[in-house]
């Protein structure tokens, strides 16, 4: 037992868990820093909806489709060596981004660095949750809150550096952060999967395929909300009047309620439950999200906070409860696929409800993503029965 256990876990879980919390800031950083920069290249190339979506979608696209062969790859190179090299790739996307001239050079730099970030997610958590065994749930807690703290520092400091500087330079500067990350790696210990281990985990748990699958589906409704709302919510801003700043700050303001509802919703769900603890926080989403839209700027700005913990409070329920009901017990692949899924999700939701706001206007685009959160409701309802815990 101490043999395997010592092949599979690395000799310093806090450590893991430290270096993997500050690759997941870095990274969920990049992903919605976008939201900041949308308006930005709507007034500089002249972009709708759809295109403006479609970056968003490239971006997330690209990650979602590279996630379960970064996992996969993997289990035969150590784990820090994809991390780095994929965080090097979404750094230099970013540069790319900074280069081009209209939206064609701008995909390409979105797909080179959501491609980077499809290493973080299956690798990190795994290897988290080998780091801490039996013990892990709360680990993947503070994995997850890093990650927040990401998405709320990085918007935030892009938007102050664009009222210093061209957008193209503070692009270059925030690729540089990713670069000292790479960098940072080298001090993170192996990281690389034990097949021994792993097939004698796996031989104790035989999961739930179709729990699984609604689960996945939860997953992908919420994430699918989470995006449109966050595509559409600056153009929500500007629309009452909102500067730029402001909706850098706003951003902020959402993302920090974000990392408060992981903490919150995790706790809630030990205490009511995952059904009890969705119908919830998918109910205040979509109450949230309309009255967002419906209130004057300051009364929308201060339900911000509130809006993110909702947003968010669902998927800390979500991701730990993925070990529960992993195809076979393979923990590792089950987050590559639930990753995937989600990730996915948030790629295709924006373009669709892009479509719907160029055709009927940005409001209309917005109540998408409040009908999709309902529409988590009967599914967690049908998941309830197949958990240990309700």
């Amino acid at each position: 037992m101490s043999s395997s256990r010592s092949a599979e876990a690395p000799a310093a879980p806090n450590r893991t868990l430290a270096v993997a919390g500050v690759v997941h800031a870095l990274h969920d950083g990049y992903t919605d820093l976008i939201y900041v920069l949308l308006p930005i290249w709507q007034a500089e190339f002249g972009l709708s909806y759809s295109l403006l979506a479609l970056l968003r979608g490239v971006y997330a696209g690209a990650m979602a489709a590279l996630q379960v062969p970064s996992g996969r790859l993997a289990e035969r190179i150590d784990g820090r060596v994809i991390l780095a090299a994929g965080t090097i790739l979404a750094a230099i996307g970013y540069v790319v981004a900074g280069l081009s001239g209209g939206v064609a050079g701008l995909c390409l730099g979105l797909a080179m660095s959501g491609a980077g970030s499809s290493t973080q997610h299956p690798i990190a958590s795994a290897a988290v949750s080998r780091a801490f065994g039996a013990a892990a749930r709360g680990p993947i807690g503070t994995y997850n809150f890093t990650g927040d703290l990401g998405k709320a520092a990085l918007p935030a400091l892009t938007s102050l550096l664009v009222t210093l500087m061209p957008w193209r330079h503070a692009l270059w500067l925030v690729a540089l952060l990713g670069l000292l990350a790479a960098a940072a790696l080298a001090f993170m210990p192996r990281i690389r999967v034990s097949h021994a281990a792993a097939a004698a985990r796996d031989a104790r748990s035989s999961g739930d395929r179709r729990g699984f699958a609604l689960l996945c589906g939860i997953g992908g409704l919420d994430t699918a909300a989470r995006m449109g709302f966050l595509t559409f919510l600056p153009f929500v801003l500007l629309a009452k009047g909102a500067a730029l700043p402001t909706i850098g700050t706003a951003f902020a303001a959402v993302f920090i309620g974000g990392a408060l509802g992981k903490f919150a919703c995790g706790w809630l769900g030990a205490k009511l439950g995952v059904l009890r603890t969705v119908l919830l926080t998918e109910g205040a989403t979509a109450l949230l999200i309309v009255a967002t839209t419906a209130l004057p700027l300051t009364p929308a700005l201060l339900l911000l906070p509130f809006v993110g913990l909702a947003l968010n409070g669902t998927s800390s329920v979500l991701y730990g409860t993925v070990p529960e009901l992993a195809p076979s017990g393979r923990v590792e692949h089950g987050f590559a696929v639930f990753y995937t899924g989600v990730t996915g999700s948030g790629a295709l939701a924006p373009v669709l409800f892009g479509a719907v706001g160029d055709s009927f206007g940005g409001s209309w685009g917005i109540s998408c993503a409040a009908a999709t959160a309902l529409l988590t409701l009967p599914l967690a309802v049908l998941l309830a029965p197949r958990l240990t815990s309700r």
